[in-house]
C-alpha cells in the first residue's frame, strides 16, 4: 500500500503537532520517492520548530540527488515564515515528485492557504501523522480536536492518518499497539483511513504492526522522534 499511495500522488504533504515526527517522515518519504523517481523535490515549510528541519539535513538529501527547497541562505535558520518562490514550481511541475514538510498545529499549517492554489493543480496528498504518547494527542478527542483545527487552519483536507507512536528507543510492541488502536478508533469516527505505521529500522524486526509498515531511518537520533 505504500508504494501505491506513494507512485499515485505528486505532492505529498506532512503535518503534525510538534513531536510527532513528521519531519522524519518526510525526510524518508522523499528518499523512498527517489529510489522509483529521478526528480524529487522536498521543501522545508517549518517555521514552528528550530529543532527538527529539513534544512538541518540538507547535505545529506542532496547526496542521494534529491532537491532541497530552503529558505534563502541568510535566513535559513531564521523563525520567519520566508516562502521561496521556487515552491509553486516545484508543486506544478510534472516533472517532479514533491515532499513538503509543513510546521505543527495550527499556526504552522497557515502556510498551505498561500500554496493552496497551486496544491489544488496537481494530485496531492495529505497526512496527519501522529504520535499518542506527545502532549494533547493522547486522547482521541484531543487528536480529533488538534486534526480539526489544523484542517481549518490550512484550508487543506486530511486524506490519511499515520500512526507513529514511539518512545525512542523505549518504545515496545505494546506502545505500537496502543497507538494503533487509538488512531482505529480515530479514524472510525472521522472517516479517515490510516496509510501506515511508522517504524524504526531499528525496531523492524521485534515488533509487528496492524497496519502496513513505513520502515524509516532516524535521521534525529539523538531526540528520537
Amino acid at each position: 500500500m505504500i508504494d501505491k499511495i506513494l507512485d499515485r500522488y505528486k505532492v505529498h504533504i506532512f503535518i503534525g503537532m510538534f513531536g510527532s515526527g513528521k519531519t522524519e517522515l518526510a525526510l524518508n518519504t522523499a528518499i523512498k520517492l527517489k529510489e522509483h523517481k529521478d526528480l524529487v523535490a522536498i521543501a522545508d515549510l517549518d517555521f514552528i520548530s528550530p529543532y527538527f528541519r529539513v534544512r538541518d539535513k540538507k547535505d545529506i538529501l542532496e547526496e542521494q540527488g534529491i532537491k532541497v527547497i530552503t529558505p534563502p541562505e541568510k535566513y535559513m535558520y531564521a523563525d520567519v515564515p520566508i516562502i521561496s518562490a521556487q515552491i509553486s514550481g516545484y508543486i506544478t511541475n510534472p516533472e517532479f515528485k514533491t515532499v513538503l514538510d509543513i510546521g505543527g498545529n495550527e499556526e504552522g499549517v497557515r502556510v498551505l492557504g498561500s500554496l493552496k492554489n497551486y496544491i489544488e493543480t496537481v494530485d496531492s496528498v495529505t497526512y496527519f501523522v501522529i504520535n499518542t504518547k506527545r502532549p494533547f494527542m493522547q486522547e482521541k478527542e484531543n487528536i480529533i480536536r488538534n486534526l480539526r483545527l489544523i484542517e481549518q487552519s490550512s484550508r487543506c483536507k486530511v486524506n490519511y492518518l499515520v500512526a507513529n507512536t514511539n518512545l525512542q528507543d523505549e518504545t515496545t510492541q505494546e506502545i505500537i499497539n496502543h497507538g494503533e488502536d487509538l488512531l482505529e478508533e480515530v479514524s472510525a469516527e472521522t472517516n479517515i483511513p490510516i496509510a501506515f505505521t511508522v517504524v524504526s529500522e531499528k525496531f523492524n524486526n521485534d515488533v509487528t504492526t496492524k497496519f502496513k509498515k513505513f520502515i524509516i531511518k532516524r535521521f534525529f537520533r539523538e531526540y528520537g522522534f
